[in-house]
């Protein structure tokens, strides 16, 4: 590669099921680098895979991308590629660096069938890893491996070689199960006389308890995070960072844009052992992010997870609320399950307003106390409604007074303070509900 040629990377991902975190990081860096070096980004589906590719999983990838922001500059469909993966099986054969063997076929039938198998000759290859250095490996015990299972019908090695050259791709950046499929590509493309692009295997995204992230272990596709309510801004920082650090050395930083990323991309800076991936941690990004929205956007991301009782007014008053307890929009749901004292009347259990060994007539006492001195009350703030309430609170005892007002505005053992519930229910609702008693 020369210093003037442009940079283009790929993203090939195959349509046979919805892709989690590890598959599409290995997207964000691509395009991270690409965008840095003022070069292309590829979107290339292989769908050669005809038993198991699904229409469903295609528009999975497209959705996916969009909503990450990773807007492809060219895109390609592997499969309207195979009369050109042909041209270049026929010369391979045609040059005696692949034939076709007649072999038993593996499924057992006895049957045989026709392959066509590269020639291996038997070389020792070295690349440059960008993240791990140099890596030699003996192709020697790959023997004459499969090329093709038919003309018609390329298998992976020979069909990404193929498209890599084809598109122009400079620099392909994958996960490090690809490390031993490496040698095979670069045989392949040197063969053809094709130049060889630089190779970059990313560290694998792991569990909690240490295995591989897939499917299989739980893990949610990207277009989940979506449906659940994550801004893809939180979920593009949260990933690039599994793996890489890009914060300036002894800095403990992690909330970086999207533009400070791609500014601040680099391979050196990647670590070669597997990266944890942590709902928590996401949930943290998240939360952060949450907190840098206006509350126009905040209310337009959590609008499509309120029921339809919650009235526009009271739910603009559980804004700070909100944004302090949910992770996600998705958790706006179950915050109004379990706050709805704060929109509707609450039921509330006599029995539960008594605090430790006192009576509910002391209890009535201190809310019909409570409900005089509020009365007059100007500042209806949390902190205004806690400047009447505390004084009271610390004659009396903060238990014996706290207690039975925080049960009665919200019927409920476990909820905010009683001054939060109060300011957001308003000065009305708390009288009423004071007064009942």
């Amino acid at each position: 590669m020369t210093s003037s040629q442009k940079i283009v990377t790929r993203f090939a991902p195959s349509p046979t099921g919805k892709a989690h975190a590890g598959g599409y990081r290995t997207a964000m860096y691509a395009w991270l680098f690409a965008r840095q070096q003022g070069g292309e980004f590829v979107l290339r589906i292989e769908d050669t895979d005809r038993t198991r590719n699904t229409p469903e999983a295609k528009d999975d990838i497209y959705e996916a991308l969009q909503w990450l922001g990773l807007k492809h500059d060219r895109m390609y469909i592997q499969s309207e590629n195979l009369e050109r993966h042909g041209e270049v099986l026929q010369q391979l054969i045609k040059e005696n660096k692949a034939y076709v063997s007649n072999e038993e076929s593996k499924d057992g039938s006895g049957l045989k069938k026709d392959v066509i198998r590269f020639r291996n000759p038997n070389k020792t290859v070295t690349f440059i890893d960008l993240i791990r250095g140099p890596i030699t490996i003996d192709t020697t015990d790959l023997g004459d491996f499969v090329i093709a299972r038919t003309i018609d019908d390329p298998v992976y090695h020979l069909a990404v070689v193929v498209d890599d050259h084809d598109e122009g791709i400079t620099h392909v950046i994958r996960a490090e199960e690809h490390i031993s499929n490496t040698p095979r590509h670069i045989l392949i493309h040197e063969a053809l006389g094709w130049s060889i692009p630089q190779y970059a295997h990313l560290p694998l995204v792991l569990t909690a308890d240490k295995k591989k992230l897939s499917k299989r272990k739980g893990a949610l596709a990207m277009t989940d995070y979506a449906k659940l309510g994550y801004l893809p801004e939180a979920v593009f920082n949260c990933i690039t960072m599994l793996g890489w650090n890009p914060a300036d050395p002894g800095s403990e930083r992690e909330i970086f844009s999207v533009s400070e990323l791609i500014e601040r991309f680099d391979f050196e800076r990647m670590q070669k052992s597997g990266a944890v991936f942590r709902e928590e941690k996401l949930d943290w990004f998240n939360r952060e992010y949450i907190k840098l929205l206006s509350s126009a956007d905040f209310f337009a991301h959590a609008t499509p997870f309120v029921p339809l009782w919650v009235a526009k007014e009271e739910l603009l008053k559980a804004e700070t609320l909100l944004r302090e307890r949910i992770a996600k929009f998705a958790d706006v749901a179950v915050f109004f399950e379990e706050h709805e004292y704060l929109f509707r009347e609450p039921p509330v259990d006599s029995a539960m307003l008594v605090w430790k060994n006192e009576t509910l007539d002391k209890a009535k006492v201190h809310l019909a106390t409570l409900a005089a001195l509020l009365e007059g009350t100007v500042d209806w703030s949390g902190e205004g409604i806690k400047t009447v309430v505390m004084p009271y609170a610390e004659k009396e005892g903060k238990g014996s007074v706290l207690w039975p007002l925080r049960v009665a505005l919200s019927g409920k053992e476990k909820s905010p303070d009683p001054f939060t519930i109060a300011e957001i229910i308003g000065k009305e609702k708390t009288l009423a509900r004071l007064s009942m008693w």
